[in-house]
C-alpha cells in the first residue's frame, strides 16, 4: 500500500556540514514532497547527500545569522505551511502519521517534543527534553531575526501540540564541540558588539557558573562521560562568548 505523500506542507532546513546527520533527516522526510535543503557553504559531503533525495531541493545561499537564514530558507519553500527542522533532527514516524490528519490552522502554530543526543546516548539531565514551535505557516509568521536563539514569533497564535517526537544529534565527536563553540560564541560577540559590556572577569564567571549549573545543579554527572564533555563545553562557550565581546569592545574603543 502506497502512503500518502505531504503535499501541503515544506520541510525547510539549513545545513553546513551535516554529512554525519543529514541521510537519517532526509530518510525521516521522504513522504514530504518538497524539503527545502539551504546549505551554507558546506565542504563536506551534505550537498552531495541532499542531491540524492528527489524530494529536495538544494540550495546555495550565505549563512546570515540563524534568524534571518532560516527566514531567508523558508521563501524557496513552495507552500505557506513551513516544517523548520535542523539538519541534524530526523522526525519520528509517529509525528509524520499524525501530521497529515492534523487539520492546520492559520491562527495556531504547531509544537513537537524533542528528546536530545550525544552520538547515539540520550541525554536526560545536561539537555532533557524540549518543547519547540516547528510548524507554521509562513504568510502569517516568521522567525525572529535574532543571529542566535532564535525562536518562531508567536504573539497572537494559539499553540497547539502534534503526538511524536523529533531526535536531535547536535554533536557526533568532540571536534563538533569545538567547532559549535568557535562558531556560537563569535556570533554572540559580533552581534553584541558595542551594544553589551563585558571583561575578562565576567567572562570567566560566566564560564564557571555555567558549568557548575550544567554538571551540579542540573545534574550532568549522571549523564556521565557525555554529561562532562556537554557542561565543559557549556563553560568554555560562555567564556568565550564574553572573551570575544570583550576584545571586540576594545577594537571598537581604539
Amino acid at each position: 500500500m502506497t502512503k500518502q505523500r505531504i503535499k501541503n506542507i515544506s520541510c525547510v532546513m539549513i545545513a553546513k556540514d551535516a554529512q554525519a546527520t543529514i541521510k537519517s533527516v532526509l530518510d525521516s522526510l521522504i513522504e514530504f514532497d518538497d524539503v527545502v535543503v539551504y546549505s551554507n557553504n558546506s565542504t563536506d559531503k551534505t550537498d552531495e547527500i541532499a542531491k540524492t533525495y528527489t524530494n529536495a531541493n538544494l540550495i546555495q545561499g550565505e549563512f546570515l545569522g540563524f534568524g534571518p537564514t532560516k527566514n531567508r530558507a523558508a521563501t524557496f519553500a513552495k507552500n505557506d505551511w513551513i516544517l523548520s527542522l535542523d539538519a541534524d533532527e530526523v522526525l519520528s514516524q509517529e509525528f509524520v502519521t499524525n501530521l497529515k490528519t492534523t487539520k492546520l490552522d492559520e491562527k495556531s502554530l504547531y509544537t513537537i517534543l524533542r528528546t536530545n543526543y550525544y552520538k547515539t546516548t540520550q541525554i536526560k539531565h545536561c539537555w532533557g527534553n524540549d518543547i519547540i514551535t516547528r510548524v507554521y505557516n509562513r504568510s502569517k509568521t516568521s522567525f525572529t531575526d535574532k543571529k542566535v536563539h532564535e525562536k518562531i514569533i508567536e504573539d497572537g497564535f494559539k499553540i497547539e501540540s502534534i503526538n511524536g517526537a523529533i531526535k536531535h544529534y547536535p554533536y557526533s565527536n568532540i571536534t563538533d564541540f569545538i567547532v559549535k563553540l568557535d562558531r556560537y560564541s563569535t556570533i554572540f560577540a559580533n552581534d553584541n558588539v558595542g551594544k553589551k559590556s563585558s571583561s575578562p572577569l565576567k567572562a570567566f564567571l560566566n564560564g564557571g557558573f555555567s558549568f557548575f549549573k550544567t554538571y551540579f545543579l542540573k545534574g550532568g554527572f549522571l549523564d556521565g562521560y557525555p554529561g562532562l564533555v556537554i557542561a565543559f563545553s557549556h563553560m568554555a562557550t560562555n567564556f568565550y562568548k564574553y572573551i570575544k565581546l570583550y576584545e571586540l569592545n576594545r577594537e571598537l574603543k581604539q
